[in-house]
């Protein structure tokens, strides 16, 4: 009996109104659904009143930056999603991809980190075989990351694990740790430094959120009662390459931006810093893509 009364509820709801509960899900606004949907906002209305009788439940109520849902539409949000996500796979044509052909346009959340460790290695072996691809790398705060996933506003990003949004699918690119850099020449950087002739140098510091002087090397000089000097905090890993061949400070960075540059001396630093893995993220709605899978494998090969 209680498959035949799944049956009938399922009968007696239309499945637009599906649909448009998951985008009023993800917007919390009923005129942003309606653009997001190609409707009219009195439709979008209209069905969140039909949606509400079906379900017994408010859903979405007013709230002072929009709408929020209710237990109910909480309790709704992923499984709909989901299964929404796997209706579509199962209805969507099979095509094998082609990439000599497909002109698709990807947005790439990544920092100047991983631009220049992932995307930079891969980008010639894409030209060379989906010449008409396109990429588009764009900056967005880890916080907003799996917000902006799921609107489809990011198709793929690269993050550190400590910050990695856990809803969205990952893969690990590989393990980073930290040398001690300097110019080429550099004085206190002839050989490998002392804890105390490292705590002399002047120092320079990437602070993505700008303006910060404390990192993860100071977090393990205080546990040893140690402190160094930082003089310079930049928002760039790339900007402060150039300025530590140009000057006589230091920085504590990933070894893969410095290994192999003839202007920056690298030593091992006389401390152990921890480093971070590097993952690859990408939302639940392009995993079985064939083009976004064919995408993932280029990047993953680029390391």
């Amino acid at each position: 009996m209680a498959d035949i009364g799944v049956d009938n509820s399922l009968r007696r709801l239309d499945l637009n109104l599906l649909i448009t509960l998951d985008a009023l899900l993800i917007e919390h606004n009923v005129t942003r659904t309606a653009r997001r949907l190609h409707l009219s906002q009195p439709t979008v209305s209209a069905q969140l009143t039909r949606l509400r009788d079906f379900f017994g439940d408010p859903l979405l109520l007013p709230g002072p930056r929009g709408m929020r849902p209710t237990a109910r539409a909480d309790e709704l949000r992923e499984p709909l999603h989901q299964a929404l996500a796997a209706l579509e796979q199962a209805v969507a044509p099979s095509h094998a991809f082609d990439p000599a052909h497909a002109a698709r346009t990807w947005r790439i959340a990544a920092f100047d980190y991983s631009e220049y460790t992932i995307v930079l290695p891969a980008l010639a072996a894409i030209r060379a075989t989906a010449p008409a691809m396109r990429l588009a790398v764009v900056q967005a705060p880890p916080g907003q990351v799996e917000r902006k996933a799921e609107q489809g506003d990011v198709d793929l990003a690269f993050m550190i694990g400590a910050e990695a949004p856990p809803n969205l699918r990952r893969r690990s690119m590989f393990m980073e740790r930290y040398v001690l850099a300097g110019r080429a020449g550099h004085p206190g950087l002839k050989r490998r430094p002392t804890l105390a002739q490292l705590c002399k140098l002047d120092h320079a510091i990437v602070s993505p959120d700008g303006g910060g002087f404390l990192g993860v090397t100071d977090a393990a000089l205080a546990e040893r009662g140690l402190t160094r000097r930082v003089v310079l905090s930049v928002p760039h890993f790339l900007f402060l390459g150039a300025v530590l061949a140009g000057t006589d400070l230091v920085a504590m960075l990933p070894s893969r931006l410095v290994r192999n540059d003839p202007a920056l001396r690298v030593v091992e630093p006389p401390l152990d810093v921890p480093g971070f893995e590097m993952l690859m993220l990408w939302p639940e709605r392009v995993h079985r893509d064939p083009a976004h899978q064919w995408l993932r494998e280029r990047m993953a090969g680029s390391i």
